[in-house]
């Protein structure tokens, strides 16, 4: 069982700070001055409203990250977390912003959709909204966690899963894919989600039994266990394929990275 003192609730303070910077965010308000090139959009358009909006697209992030406010324990996953196409949102998404580059951004987005993550959620939220002052208390991998080799297994991965429509193509661009869209084939994508999982829970130290009681305390405990963890999850996935799939993919992935 996973005690209190364990490496997921001690040794990894919820740190923000490295993601996001207030300063920098502080100045980066102040625009800093026109470029040559910025300057002769200006000059050259058509007409100044058009110039305009020209330089204030260039200078808009060209996707956003965000997370769903509405929450529950008994949903499959508490925190829901994505990245969207640059446009309005309402107030039920709040957007998390980094001045880390792409590759770190979707390490961070894969962070935040991980069972170990989402484990920690669970004991942490008490209603059915995730507010920002949840998100403080989450212990979120710094991005110093990541090694290029960890970026190298993350980011191809992230990519798939969030890169299935043409209006993420930025977010493809940035990441350093100029192909199209990916298929959005659920089982491939269930076993990229799995991939994914275990290689977090290697990063945060766990080890293949603290992994298990995560994904069902009776594979650890018994069957007369009481405590469980993600019942949506495995009430679903055992009448939709006879199994609790996400386990055992879990656990495959866990072996296949740790031999």
């Amino acid at each position: 069982m996973i005690e209190r003192g364990g490496p997921l609730f001690a040794s990894l303070p919820a740190r923000d700070a490295e993601w996001f910077n207030p300063k920098a965010a502080a100045e980066a308000r102040e625009w800093a001055p026109l470029t040559t090139d910025e300057l002769a959009l200006l000059r050259d358009g058509p007409d100044l409203l058009s110039a305009t909006c020209a330089l204030l697209d260039l200078r808009s992030p060209r996707w956003l990250m965000g997370w769903r406010d509405i929450t529950n324990a008994t949903n499959e996953r508490t925190v829901i977390a994505s990245v969207v196409p640059r446009g309005g949102v309402g107030h039920t998404m709040p957007l998390f912003t980094t001045n880390q580059r792409p590759a770190l951004a979707a390490a961070k987005l894969g962070n935040w959709t991980s069972l170990v993550l989402d484990f920690v959620a669970r004991q942490k939220i008490g209603g059915t909204h995730l507010t920002y002052s949840y998100l403080k208390q989450f212990p979120v991998l710094p991005p110093t966690a990541y090694t290029e080799s960890d970026l190298t297994y993350i980011v191809p991965r992230v990519l798939e899963l969030t890169y299935t429509a043409h209006d993420l193509k930025p977010w493809a661009e940035d990441l350093g894919h100029h192909g199209p869209p990916f298929p959005y084939d659920p089982t491939r994508r269930a076993a990229l989600r799995a991939e994914l999982d275990a290689w977090y829970a290697r990063m945060y130290g766990l080890t293949r039994d603290e992994l298990r009681y995560i994904l069902d305390p009776s594979d650890t405990h018994g069957p007369d266990y009481p405590t469980e963890t993600f019942r949506g999850l495995k009430s679903n996935e055992l009448r939709a394929f006879g199994e609790y799939r996400t386990r055992r993919l879990v656990l495959e992935a866990w072996d296949a990275i740790n031999r």
